[in-house]
């Protein structure tokens, strides 16, 4: 341009030959623009503003000016000056290159975040909101299956990235070969430095690579959770110790990559570490563990140790440097002895424990369990589970050595007897007891008489244990009277005169009451029930009691005033014991099942309307829908269309 026209000023045009030796070379330079000065043989200076089309050829028209045509380095420029996240996002939507290269682009290189930033002071209300929002980013994203892909995880955070970025992330399931990999991870951590909480669940292709992109930008990370990871190792959680000094939760599981130099680089770099959870990690041994437990500026509250390698001096450095810890959870370690448990509880280091579980340690013994009795006095809650040398005496040891026990666990703990129980409930003041699948409790009746009652004790679970009968529940009652939530779910063994001291003797009332599985009751037992603890009752599951009818309904329709969930699932009530319901004028129910049962027709519709009228009245959704559970009407013939046609203008009426 600057040879054809003359910038001198005046309004003479270039006056030698032309430039171009053909149309088609005129054409060229003209298709720049629509709108073009075009030359005139008169020496006036005139611009027409029209279109132009030349005698070029097929080739030359195909060739339409493009912004593609411009190299990476000045697109980046073009997008770094895009201002708002919707505006990035529809740029994204182009193409994957396009996607790419705004992925490439780090947040704070955007001209508009800096504007921001330099006028933050005096921006309006709406602008310092928005500066606020991307400074700490509360997004929350999800993604999972197939649809965890590096394609959507980048567009995920370019359309976040313009609304204060993401604030959590979890990836899970991603198998494919087209899940989620290194660049994906890339794509994050250049739009969202504000992440906080990352979760991997079962990314096989996520490398050190991209968890150490992650720590080099998001230096707010506060909660890292590796699970089923095999390429991260401890390259990766060294550079997360070394960049993320906030991070105050870390949880790994099956990494076999990652041992002891990256949780040695954790413990000595992150001093905020307040939880830790590793689990079946093989390289992981005694030398991470302890540098974790023992790093001189921790404050480590809760330690979850499952299914390691590491031994009892790993526990003796627990029992004396974990003076912060109040929650620890032991699993599956193998090749702890007895003495690891015994040292850990002798070092008296363990004073602020509250929460204790340990779970297939066959180190844990009586006289283990005793020492740690002794040494944790704030032990409130116990929990073992399949601890097979634990017996009925060492747990009565146990109690007496930690007065401030509240709520005692025992699962398959099969050692244990029913004078052990007895025990434990007379020289402790137990507020929670659960038994789970205790096959040495034997129903037997004990030759002595009973110890003081157990006031403190409210709630009682004794599930799926075979042996614990008639006598055995006597025995509770008694030990028990201020009992107001009770669970004897699976007891198939129990009947109306074994279940029926242990409620005379409940005074304070019960308020939840779960008799699920227990085959052998029947109405008699309900209405006894209903009967002293009608007026507290709230909770009440029936769920397999078979010999339970329609008598048991019209009790709790006459007696029930605020209980709020029953279920009737699988017995043999029917459409009068559904009309008995919704006859009550005093019954408030927010949840009624009956799946299973047979005896319930297309006849009850009509008493279940009536039943809408309140149930799901106080339990609601999100929006605002009531909460209403039916399940298990039955008919037969061609009624079956008109059953489930009326059924949902109920249902369409109540929601």
């Amino acid at each position: 341009m600057p040879a054809l026209v003359n910038y001198g000023g005046d309004d003479d045009f270039y006056s030698g030959g032309s430039f171009y030796t053909n149309s088609a070379d005129l054409g060229r330079l003209c298709s720049i623009s629509s709108q073009v000065d075009v030359y005139c043989p008169p020496s006036k200076r005139a611009r027409i503003s029209a279109q132009f089309i030349f005698g070029e050829t097929d080739v030359e028209q195909n060739k339409q000016p493009s912004i593609h045509v411009l190299p990476d380095e000045c697109l980046v420029e073009i997008f770094k000056r895009v201002h708002g996240g919707r505006e990035r996002s529809s740029c994204a939507c182009v193409s994957k290159h396009w996607l790419m290269l705004l992925t490439s682009i780090r947040k704070g290189e955007y001209e508009s975040s800096k504007t921001v930033k330099e006028n933050i002071e005096s921006s309006s209300d709406d602008i310092e909101m928005f500066s606020s929002e991307e400074e700490y980013g509360y997004l929350t994203r999800r993604l999972e299956g197939k649809k965890a892909t590096d394609m959507r995880l980048a567009a995920v955070a370019i359309g976040t990235s313009g609304h204060g970025g993401l604030g959590k992330l979890s990836i899970r399931g991603s198998t494919s070969s087209r899940g989620v990999a290194n660049f994906g991870l890339f794509a994050v951590s250049r739009c969202c430095p504000s992440l906080k909480l990352l979760s991997l669940w079962n990314v096989p292709h996520v490398g050190d690579e991209g968890l150490s992109e992650i720590a080099k930008e998001c230096h707010l990370l506060e909660k890292l959770d590796l699970f089923q990871c095999p390429l991260v190792s401890n390259k990766g959680l060294i550079a997360i110790a070394e960049n993320c000094p906030n991070l105050n939760a870390l949880s790994i599981e099956s990494c076999p990559k990652i041992g002891n130099e990256g949780l040695q680089a954790i413990g000595k770099l992150c001093p905020k570490l307040q939880s830790v959870s590793i689990k079946d990690c093989p390289l992981v041994g005694d030398y991470g563990v302890s540098s974790l437990l023992s790093s001189a500026s921790s404050i480590l509250s809760k330690v979850k140790l499952q299914g390691l390698s590491i031994t009892d001096f790993s526990l003796a450095v627990m029992g004396h440097y974990g003076k912060s810890v109040t929650n620890l959870m032991l699993g599956g370690l193998q090749n702890v002895s007895e003495k690891g448990f015994w040292v850990m509880g002798n070092a008296l280091g363990l004073q602020r424990l509250i929460s204790l579980t340990i779970a297939s340690c066959l180190g844990v013994t009586d006289v283990s369990l005793e020492a740690i009795g002794k040494g944790c006095k704030n032990l409130k809650q116990m929990c073992l589970r399949r601890c097979y040398f634990v017996s009925g005496d060492g747990l009565v040891v146990f109690a007496k050595s930690a007065g401030s026990l509240e709520c005692l666990q025992l699962e398959e703990c099969n050692r244990v007897t029913q004078s052990g129980i007895i025990g434990v409930l007379s020289n402790c003041g137990l507020k929670s007891l659960t038994l789970v699948k205790c096959m040495g409790i034997k129903d037997i009746s004990l030759g002595v008489p009973l110890s003081s009652p157990c006031n403190s004790l409210k709630f009682l679970s004794i599930r799926n244990c075979p042996g614990f009968g008639t006598v055995s529940l006597a025995m509770v009652g008694k030990l028990c009277p201020q009992l107001q939530h009770m669970d004897l779910s699976g007891l198939c063994g129990i009947t109306d005169a074994g279940l029926l001291p242990l409620l005379q003797n409940c005074e304070a009332g019960l308020v939840k009451v779960n008799l699920s599985g227990c085959l052998n009751l029947t109405d008699e037992i309900l209405v006894s029930l209903i009967r002293l603890h009608g007026a507290t009752l709230k909770l009440l599951n029936l769920d397999g009691c078979r010999r339970i009818t329609d008598a048991s309904l019209v009790a709790v329709a006459d007696n029930c005033v605020f209980l709020n969930d029953l279920d009737v699932s699988r017995c043999a009530i029917t459409d009068v014991g559904v009309a008995a319901l919704s006859h009550a004028e005093q019954l408030n129910l927010q949840v009624l099942s009956f799946s299973g049962c047979s005896g319930v027709s297309n006849k009850s519709l009509t008493f279940l309307e009536k039943l809408g009228k309140t149930l799901g009245t106080f339990g609601c959704l999100a929006d605002g829908r009531p909460i209403s559970i039916f399940a298990g009407i039955h008919d037969t013939g061609e009624s079956v269309v008109h059953s489930h046609g009326s059924w949902r203008s109920i249902i369409k009426s109540w929601f």
